[in-house]
């Protein structure tokens, strides 16, 4: 999704080599989580020469939520709460980071 944000719109080829600067991944690999992705509503194809060209389907902030309800869900059980005492405890979270979540739970 990163990938597609930056660009806007982009193929799978652009997808595949912009990771494999990164890290060694399959071709179909990243063709299968494309297709995932416009499964689940996040990306839109659409025929454009002889290769599908993808865009984002929804908003960056409203996926990322998305997908973070999904994840909490999955591995959590619904719940957030062990996933932020996980990052607590692992001091993933700054003294800043607490300080901006707890400024954001007292609002209305």
């Amino acid at each position: 999704m990163k990938v597609v944000w930056e660009r806007d719109s982009t193929t799978v080829r652009d997808v595949y080599e912009a990771l494999l600067e990164r890290r060694k991944v399959a071709y179909t690999t990243v063709m299968t989580m494309m297709k995932i992705l416009e499964q689940k509503g996040y990306l839109k194809k659409k025929l454009a020469d002889r290769a599908y060209v993808y865009r984002p389907a929804q908003p960056k902030r409203q996926v990322i939520g998305d997908m973070v309800r999904e994840f909490v869900n999955r591995v959590f059980n619904g719940s957030a709460e062990p996933l932020l005492v996980h990052l607590v405890d692992d001091h993933q979270l700054s003294p800043e980071d607490l300080e901006e979540i707890a400024r954001i739970r007292r609002k209305p």
